[in-house]
């Protein structure tokens, strides 16, 4: 009986020496580490430890209608380009995927991702766990196009050195946005006129910004920022304005039957 436990307690100092097997131990977390389909996320339930994210894709972001195309030329061009429209046009994943190529080429160095955190009348305070855990849930979206243009390893490790920053729109006070940055805020119909003043006003020389939204689908009330910066700003140079229709919508034909039966075209 001794010499059985003496046994499994060799064998258990063995499992935890790193020196016992160097090769094999050394191999297996390399390939761990190299594999970007498995990514450790943290469970609000303590029993799931990994989920599956998808591939990264090996080609460079390609438009899929004319209309994202001149979106995406516009933002390579522009200083501040608008993203204005219905849901399912592109608007998020073209901004997303250039940024990951500006942040994986060095034009850039940090990607900073922002929206209102509001949500059908809910709000951060309504969500368990802390500030980064809260927001998590509201850039979710990015998170998956970043992790198919950059690979999830590398996701995970710029999100761990401030090379990818998502915070709420109240985060961006006192913040000066550099030639290094790319900006992205998204679902700005949710925010407060001032609200969008305060952002826009966040923009230093030569920095990279896209704001996204559709104005027709504000959860706040009272008036909408992203459509009074619209008319306000829509004569500045180095600021575009793009505007997608139904017609663009690249989802699903079902979305854009949706749409089409949600927000009846007004009728002269």
């Amino acid at each position: 009986m001794a010499r059985k436990t003496h046994a499994r307690r060799s064998a258990n100092h063995h499992s935890y020496d790193d020196t016992s097997y160097p090769a094999s131990r050394h191999k297996s977390r390399k390939n761990q580490r190299s594999d970007d389909n498995i990514v450790e996320i943290k469970s609000r339930s303590q029993q799931v430890e990994t989920a599956y994210s998808p591939p990264r894709s090996p080609q460079p972001l390609r438009a899929k209608t004319k209309s994202q195309q001149q979106y995406i030329n516009a933002i390579n061009s522009h200083m501040l380009t608008f993203g204005i429209g219905p849901a399912g046009t592109g608007k998020s994943y073209c901004a997303g995927a250039l940024a990951a190529e500006a942040l994986e080429s060095g034009r850039i160095e940090r990607i900073i991702l922002t929206r209102p955190a509001v949500e059908s009348g809910e709000n951060l305070g309504f969500l368990p766990g802390d500030l980064d855990q809260k927001f998590s849930v509201y850039i979710d979206a990015f998170r998956d196009i970043l992790n198919e243009r950059l690979g999830a390893g590398t996701v995970e490790y710029c999100l761990r050195h401030g090379r990818i920053v998502a915070a709420p729109l109240a985060f961006m006070r006192g913040k000066t946005f550099n030639s290094k940055t790319f900006v992205i805020f998204d679902e700005a119909q949710n925010a407060s006129p001032a609200q969008m003043k305060m952002f826009l006003t966040r923009i230093g020389e030569d920095c990279k910004v896209v704001i996204n939204g559709d104005i027709k689908q504000s959860d706040i009330r009272g008036p909408n920022g992203l459509a009074d910066a619209v008319e306000l700003l829509q004569d500045l140079p180095n600021v575009y304005i793009h505007e997608f229709e139904r017609e663009d919508i690249v989802r699903s034909g079902l979305v854009r039957d949706i749409i089409d039966r949600y927000e009846v075209p007004d009728e002269d």
